[in-house]
């Protein structure tokens, strides 16, 4: 049970940051959540359903032009689809000696940053760390939902861009720091924007939808790096059987040193 607290308390640490970002970022979600039909209470069970910013917004604008039902599943299907491929890193991320179930809890909190904070954490990763971020995170995704259907409409154009940055903040937040002290990741990070950029400049291609795009580049170039520079479990220290240091204990061997 300590362990497991320990565990928490560092997810929820972790996810303060993500959900302060995520209470600018939703203003703007609220708003476009109003000017669609929906309600606060609405948009606000909305975001809890769903901690999908890309999904929700084209949600909102299908619901906007009056999709059918088929239409909106679909297409948010397609759009969240890169969290496919996460779920599955995820997955294999958890320390094995966790019951299975765990896994499909975990799945509900699964987005960009929490996703990049829980690959972060060095070796495997107990399940209490992903519902302690998700505990601090997915609050302000929907109170800034809500609040952003409530008075969103009132503030100044300017606030509403500026509270759209945020967003791109997180993403920086979670990449920088990795990209610093590896070579690799660096390395994929920077082809990863090119070919992006790339992407959207060939004709053909530009025209896929975001989701299939990002699945894409995905798989290429993880799967690239895959295969030109593998890491075994062993080197990388993320197998349960991997040698524990003199004096260390099971939580720094688990990846997080607790004070």
């Amino acid at each position: 049970m300590k362990e497991a607290r320990n565990w928490y308390i560092k997810g929820m640490q972790n996810g303060i940051p993500i959900g302060l970002g995520y209470f600018a970022v939703s203003f703007t979600l609220g708003i476009a959540s109003r000017k669609a039909g929906l309600d606060p209470l609405q948009a606000a069970v909305m975001s809890a359903a769903m901690l999908a910013s890309a999904g929700q917004f084209a949600g909102i604008s299908m619901l906007a032009s009056g999709a059918g039902a088929v239409e909106l599943i679909l297409t948010t299907v397609v759009v969240n689809m890169r969290y496919l491929l996460m779920s599955s890193a995820l997955s294999q991320k958890v320390r094995r000696d966790k019951p299975f179930w765990h896994r499909f809890f975990i799945a509900y909190g699964v987005t960009d940053e929490i996703f990049g904070v829980s690959m972060a954490v060095p070796g495997k990763l107990h399940p209490a760390f992903s519902y302690g971020a998700v505990t601090t995170a997915a609050p302000g995704w929907v109170l800034g939902t809500f609040l952003g259907a409530m008075v969103g409409m009132v503030l100044p154009v300017r606030v509403m861009s500026a509270l759209s940055v945020a967003l791109y903040g997180m993403f920086l937040a979670v990449v920088i720091p990795p990209s610093r002290t590896s070579r690799l990741i660096a390395g994929v990070v920077v082809v990863s924007m090119a070919l992006s950029g790339i992407w959207n400049l060939i004709p053909g291609l530009r025209d896929i939808s975001s989701g299939f795009q990002m699945m894409i580049l995905t798989v290429v170039l993880a799967g690239g790096a895959a295969i030109l520079f593998p890491v075994t479990e062993t080197e990388s220290g993320d197998g349960e059987d991997a040698p524990r240091e003199a004096g260390e204990t099971e939580e720094e061997r688990g990846g997080i040193r607790f004070e």
